[in-house]
């Protein structure tokens, strides 16, 4: 029961990280970057601080240094994921960012000098195929804006590959509120110093932020931590795949956006990538009782 618990809150993080692209989109109808990234930031570091207030007392000087390294990741990958969408469409964008699955492994080969193996290698050849359907212009030169995303997908990988090493010996939420905390410092820095501090804000903008801030970063993200320790981790990182899934659905029905076969050819080998490169561990565990009978 406590399974399906799981996976049902994986889905509903993976649904809300999807509704999230076009959140941002909007939020860029009103507000600056920085002004988004701040509001949705304070607004979540406020949220988890009330809730859990008890796991402040958790916060040791380890706890401190690993989440100001997380929060500086995330904020860069943010920041350039955000910026991004000012020149791509919500749907590329949520795929392009989608391709931090396969960057994490070649992290792992750079610090750790882990060999890549046969799975992980035809998921990069995918998703690389699924990139060129999905960005390449006429001339065969990359829009920007996706470019910027797939810049943003290796500051995901970067968040992905250290919280999983972090939370082994941190609190996760712990870890979480001092994350959130230096993204929302950071932000604010970025607003004041680049004279973006707002005199008046929209209706339009505020309701933005409060999406952003309550459900794509406080709600989702304790789903995710609570259903992450119910369901079974291959079937975690496969629901939560389908963030740019639901993305891209978002788009279509919320921004009328227009899909291309090109974009639908791309989209669908960057989302089977995923799949390849997650789905091996199960395929290896089920390999291996053969090979000893």
């Amino acid at each position: 029961m406590k399974t399906y618990i799981g996976e049902i809150l994986l889905f509903i993080t993976a649904i809300i990280w999807g509704s999230g692209y076009i959140g941002m989109k909007l939020g860029l109808e009103h507000l600056t970057v920085f002004q988004v990234m701040a509001g949705r930031f304070i607004v979540a570091t406020v949220l988890l601080c009330l809730i859990f207030h008890k796991k402040l007392k958790l916060i040791s000087k380890s706890v401190l240094w690993k989440g100001t390294v997380l929060g500086v990741i995330l904020f860069i990958a943010f920041t350039v994921q955000t910026i991004g969408l000012d020149y791509t469409t919500p749907s590329k964008n949520a795929f392009l960012t989608a391709v931090n699955v396969m960057i994490v492994p070649v992290i792992a080969y750079i610090i750790y000098k882990r060999r890549f193996d046969g799975f992980e290698m035809v998921a990069a050849m995918l998703a690389i195929l699924g990139i060129g359907f999905l960005s390449l212009q006429g001339s065969m030169a990359i829009n920007i804006g996706d470019f910027l995303s797939l810049v943003s997908a290796v500051g995901f990988a970067f968040d992905i590959f250290y919280t999983n090493m972090f939370v082994k010996t941190e609190d996760a939420l712990a870890l979480t509120i001092v994350q959130f905390f230096t993204a929302s410092v950071l932000s604010i820095m970025a607003v004041i110093l680049l004279g973006e501090v707002p005199t008046v804000v929209s209706t339009e903008g505020i309701s933005v932020i409060l999406y952003l801030g309550i459900l794509c970063t406080t709600v989702a993200y304790v789903c995710q931590n609570i259903g992450m320790q119910y369901a079974d981790p291959t079937k975690s990182a496969l629901i939560l795949s389908t963030e740019a899934l639901f993305g891209t659905i978002f788009s279509v029905i919320m921004l009328d956006e227009i899909l291309t076969v090109r974009m639908i050819i791309g989209g669908i080998l960057i989302l089977v990538a995923v799949i390849v490169a997650e789905v091996k561990p199960t395929y290896k565990h089920q390999k291996q009782p053969e090979k000893s009978v």
